[in-house]
């Protein structure tokens, strides 16, 4: 783990952490150690935004920063992994809310351990995952929101995703800020995840 990687990502400085990712592979280590250090920045990143030492430009500017580190690092983190795709999960951010943290997150997990994703985004209308899950037939759907407002925007998708007959065909997972099982209950989600391995080790289980 590299407590500078993480400081580095923490504090928004985007050419130190990339070169610092850089130097790291050239020097051969494990790269899931180091999107392990940057993932621990990005969650430092969130804790600011919610206690107001960050604002919605350093929240995307983090994205910004992960996204590029994640792009260096993924073709080590998949290399022998089978290019035979496990299965299809949807994932995006509810209703109403921008954050997408802990959703790129996930989609990153997903996706190198061998799942096709199909990532929606945030502030996704209730009718677009209707509409994906219909189009990609994926028995999978991750619901991410941060703000207590995404739990009644997670109620009216699945509700949604209920109403056009589609529930029976789809396991729906919930994640992001506060969830717990209550919160799960509320929305009608069959689980959820505090991070990003729980998510994947949920896609793996409903295979």
């Amino acid at each position: 783990m590299s407590e500078k990687l993480t400081n580095a990502v923490a504090e928004l400085k985007e050419d130190e952490a990339i070169k610092m990712v850089k130097d790291m592979v050239k020097k051969g280590e494990d790269p899931n150690k180091i999107f392990d250090s940057a993932r621990k920045g990005m969650e430092t990143v969130g804790k600011r935004f919610a206690a107001g030492e960050y604002f919605l430009p350093e929240l995307i500017y983090s994205g910004e920063i992960f996204k590029s580190i994640s792009e260096i690092v993924k073709p080590l983190m998949t290399a022998g992994v089978s290019s035979k795709k496990l299965g299809k999960v949807i994932v995006g951010t509810v209703a109403g809310d921008i954050h997408d943290i802990g959703k790129d997150i996930v989609v990153f997990m997903l996706d190198i351990s061998g799942f096709e994703v199909y990532d929606l985004g945030v502030d996704v209308p209730v009718q677009v995952f209707v509409d994906k899950i219909k189009e990609t037939k994926a028995p999978t759907v991750a619901l991410s929101g941060f703000l207590t407002l995404a739990f009644d925007a997670m109620k009216e998708t699945v509700e949604a995703i209920e109403k056009a007959g589609l529930r029976k065909k789809v396991k729906i997972m919930i994640g992001g800020g506060q969830i717990d099982d209550e919160i799960r209950k509320y929305t009608k989600a069959d689980a959820y995840g505090r991070d990003a391995m729980t998510a994947v080790s949920l896609a793996k289980g409903w295979l």
